[in-house]
């Protein structure tokens, strides 16, 4: 028996319902790693990250009958990256300190990469931080960044060469030579 929901004024069966469901937990399944990653590096912190994907995913899925399969994973992405400014927003009144509190060593060295690259990625501002992560660490073009951040194509461009310099700068100034 297939039953007739009405969702926004439309009927929509039960079956076309469950088949966009697993749509998107396929969806879901393919992207989540993709976007943690890229949620970590905006956020700094696995919680928040965490967070913040499941945030994005949320507003994706609200929205899913509207997203064309073949860019699913962009829509997510922006939404991730406009729930993170919006957040950031709302943080900007946190006291920020000069040093971060010492954390445990830990002997893996993938580890301490991803430490050192968190706290240097924290040095920018938030549209070079999102600009360099977007840019560099997702590797999309110019074009798909600004496209993404709703922003110009030298902006992005400029965005990239001022956050790439100060962490250049900062790697320099803490480390005492480039790794």
């Amino acid at each position: 028996m297939v039953c007739e929901v009405s969702q926004g004024g439309k009927n929509v069966s039960n079956s076309s319902k469950a088949e966009r469901d697993l749509a998107f937990a396929e969806f879901m399944r393919d992207a989540t790693p993709s976007l943690m990653r890229t949620a970590w590096l905006l956020t700094g912190s696995t919680e928040a990250a965490h967070d913040l994907v499941q945030a994005a995913l949320v507003k994706t899925y609200a929205a899913w009958h509207r997203v064309r399969e073949d860019s699913a994973l962009a829509y997510a992405r922006r939404i991730l990256v406009n729930q993170r400014t919006d957040t950031w927003r709302g943080t900007r009144r946190e006291v920020t300190v000069e040093q971060v509190p010492e954390t445990p060593h830990t002997d893996g060295t993938a580890v301490d990469d991803r430490d050192h690259l968190v706290r240097l990625l924290a040095v920018l501002p938030e549209q070079q931080r999102r600009v360099v992560v977007l840019r560099h660490y997702n590797d999309l073009s110019e074009q798909a960044v600004a496209d993404l951040l709703g922003i110009s194509v030298g902006s992005v461009k400029s965005a990239a060469s001022r956050g790439l310099a100060a962490l250049r700068e900062h790697h320099i100034g803490t480390e005492g030579g480039v790794r």
